[in-house]
């Protein structure tokens, strides 16, 4: 049985597409055959220049801006990437903001901004994705957590972060109860810290951080028939990591 998806005909969207792990994401899923929209909000050019290397692979790809915390600009994008694109089949809720402080230094602006790009944004566009996923019998949705967040994990920095991706692991679970009649998957992957990242803890598991590849490889697994049987799964991507604060 072939572990990687044909996704050949498919049309798969990233939301925060323009740049690093997104960008990743978006041109896996071109090399399997799907047409991308590659999502952003404000990096236009970085958008555009990602969804021009992956067309260079032989399948069609659109930049779309949109704010998707916001529902009514939600669903013009994805109106506009099917009067463009076409029926969105896989949907990789990627985008997401982080801060990396103590919780009681962070304005309440910034902490709404956080909680709602990363759960809301995730609710939204699977809302969003799901109608028309169970009248074309099929669908992919892959969240990107954080690992341990459903461990109860317990830390003075990144309590809107923390708190958003429990959310997030939360509501995969239940989507995928709610979507077992309709051959729709929703799962999770849930990285530690991903070697591009700004922020480092002082120890690696196993040495290292977790590469793109490393986080491009269950998502893709999600993405095949090989997972078909699989829903409401997190398949955490953390080298083994434990927190002392668990």
């Amino acid at each position: 049985m072939d572990l990687l998806p044909d996704l050949d005909g498919r049309v798969a969207l990233v939301t925060g597409a323009a740049r690093g792990l997104g960008r990743e994401f978006a041109l896996a899923l071109a090399d399997c055959g799907a047409d991308v929209a590659v999502h952003y909000n404000t990096s236009d050019k970085s958008a555009r220049e990602t969804a021009a290397d992956i067309r260079e692979l032989g399948v069609d790809a659109q930049a779309f801006s949109a704010d998707v915390t916001d529902p009514t600009l939600v669903e013009d994008l994805f109106s506009a990437i099917e009067d463009e694109l076409g029926t969105v089949n896989v949907l990789i809720n990627n985008v997401g903001d982080f801060e990396p402080v103590h919780w009681e230094t962070v304005e309440w602006s910034r902490w709404r901004e956080v909680t709602a790009t990363n759960y809301e944004a995730t609710v939204l566009c699977s809302r969003r994705a799901l109608a028309p996923m169970r009248e074309a019998g099929w669908g992919r949705i892959i969240n990107i957590g954080y690992a341990s967040a459903d461990k109860g994990l317990v830390s003075p920095k990144n309590f809107p972060y923390f708190v958003a991706k429990t959310g997030v692991l939360m509501f995969t679970r239940m989507l995928a109860a709610d979507t077992q009649a309709d051959n729709i998957t929703v799962n999770a992957v849930s990285p530690y810290v991903i070697e591009s990242s700004d922020e480092f803890p002082e120890e690696a598991p196993r040495g290292r951080w977790a590469t793109y590849d490393d986080l491009i490889a269950p998502t893709l697994f999600f993405c095949s028939d090989a997972a078909s049987y699989l829903s409401g799964e997190n398949i955490e991507v953390d080298g083994g990591w434990l927190p002392e604060t668990v």
